[in-house]
């Protein structure tokens, strides 16, 4: 199923006017942003108005801080389907530039909330905040956007294990190769999705041959060797083992992810397939010779089908 695509800046569809707008960056749409859209899609459902569940892009922190390290969960695309699958009847995307950055909190709530989009309701997460130096909080949506007809309830923090459910929790567990904490607090495996680029080819010659696929602006994983699944439009459902790194056993290093999938050979160039991120299986490794490497692979592919069995 898919949904449309709205922009902040354009005009909103009257059929999509009065609609209920869960608000956040939902980035990787975990347990907790979830709980967020949940409440903005159950409200507007009972209430028999449209479900829109909003983000920014690029995030905030891209806009301030140019240069930080990749830290994406989800691509813009990737957020789309998960809100068509949450119930959205649409997404609208933010652009987080100069002049948003510039918006006070209070001509958001009035001229970008009410009078571009027309919403009735917003939902937010307890600690979100917005507008120009974080000036507006749940508080202020409550007050000035109840004056102005605007409704507002705001979710508390979603807990797991004892702790608070965050990006930045996932990341560091990504960070540390711990793809089973990620999946739980994402509901689902960490996957990076990318076009298939042609490569060295040496793994065919060794036979493993791989799928080369740039790693953008998603956050870098633990480098090292992963029991990974692999899907695209209309192609069959994958396993494999991916490398995820640099490759140090080449000169010269060059970040990739390559995946080695099971029992299948086909051409993948230029299709846009997206890798899942079951297990964690070692460290890279620089390795003497070809040989050595060959020996290696055989034994991670083989921990690799039987974990992902």
């Amino acid at each position: 199923m898919t949904i449309p695509r709205l922009h902040a800046t354009d005009p909103i569809p009257d059929s999509l006017r009065g609609a209920i707008i869960a608000l956040g960056n939902f980035d990787g749409f975990h347990l907790g942003h979830q709980a967020v859209a949940g409440e903005a899609i159950a409200w507007a459902k009972a209430e028999g108005r449209p479900a829109i569940i909003a983000t920014f892009d690029p995030h905030p922190v891209r806009f301030f801080a140019p240069d930080a390290a990749p830290f994406r969960l989800t691509t813009l695309d990737q957020r789309q389907e998960l809100f068509a699958a949450a119930g959205a009847d649409a997404m609208l995307v933010f652009a987080f530039d100069a002049s948003l950055a510039a918006t006070t909190a209070e001509d958001f709530i009035a001229r970008l909330l009410i009078e571009r989009l027309g919403a009735a309701g917003v939902v937010t997460g307890e600690d979100f905040t917005f507008g120009k130096g974080r000036g507006g909080s749940v508080a202020l949506l409550k007050s000035l956007g109840g004056e102005l007809g605007l409704a507002s309830r705001a979710v508390g923090p979603v807990l797991e294990g004892g702790e608070v459910v965050s990006s930045s929790r996932i990341r560091e567990a990504l960070k540390a190769g711990d793809c089973d904490t990620a999946t739980r607090l994402l509901t689902r495996p960490f996957a990076i999705r990318g076009v298939v680029q042609h490569g060295d080819k040496v793994g065919r010659t060794i036979g493993f041959p791989t799928a080369n696929l740039p790693l953008g602006n998603y956050l870098r994983p633990h480098y090292g060797i992963y029991a990974v699944s692999a899907r695209w439009d209309g192609g069959p459902l994958l396993h494999g083992a991916a490398n995820l790194g640099v490759r140090p056993t080449f000169d010269p290093p060059k970040e990739l992810l390559e995946p080695h999938f099971f029992d299948w050979s086909g051409d993948l160039y230029g299709q846009e397939i997206e890798v899942a991120f079951h297990h964690f299986l070692r460290p890279e490794a620089k390795f003497d010779s070809l040989d050595a490497l060959t020996q290696q692979m055989l034994i991670d592919c083989d921990q690799a089908r039987k974990l992902l069995a």
